[in-house]
């Protein structure tokens, strides 16, 4: 797992050696910064269930202004602070060592880029979505990217929700739906 572009391109990111954790593959996340280049360059960004951090140092490498990762397991929090270590991404990096509710609670900020990529076994990903919006944490024309395996399930339970999935894209067993706020 590697930085794809921009200032900490191809330095190498450690990952989290567990089941719960998943990274986001390179063939996963090259088309993904192609989707959304043009919302990065400036943008506040949030990476819940981030994991190693991939995804939020990906947009800080390619001129995101701060990143906000939040994260749970402990071992993933460890090897989280020594990628942004190691990319040189501290100043531009809050990090969060706790559950994503508590964490969605206390932020006070309005996101360009929310980063999802909860645990497929936890089925947690719209309530997730759900408590973002209702915390206003989205900005206007801010993208929420999912990260699933259960796309139907996730599209089902969406319908509830004033948001509009309006790309999809399909990479092996993980798809990747690109979301905004309906209006």
């Amino acid at each position: 797992m590697r930085v794809i572009s921009g200032t900490a391109k191809g330095t190498k990111l450690h990952s989290v050696d567990n089941l719960a954790t998943r990274p986001t593959l390179d063939r996963v996340k090259e088309p993904l910064f192609s989707i959304i280049q043009n919302h990065i360059s400036e943008a506040l960004v949030l990476d819940l269930f981030a994991g190693s951090g991939a995804l939020g140092i990906e947009a800080l490498s390619r001129g995101a202004k701060h990143c906000v990762f939040c994260e749970k397991s402990y071992e993933a929090i460890q090897v989280l602070k020594e990628n942004i270590k190691k990319t040189r991404m501290e100043e531009k990096s809050t990090i969060f060592h706790q559950d994503y509710k508590k964490c969605l609670e206390g932020q006070q900020t309005a996101f360009h880029l929310i980063f999802l990529d909860p645990p497929y076994q936890f089925d947690i990903a719209v309530e997730a979505i759900k408590k973002i919006l209702s915390y206003h944490l989205l900005a206007k024309e801010g993208i929420i990217i999912l990260e699933t395996d259960e796309e139907e399930r996730e599209l089902e339970e969406l319908k509830q929700v004033e948001v509009e999935v309006y790309d999809s894209r399909k990479y092996g067993r993980v798809k990747l739906l690109f979301i905004r706020e309906r209006g």
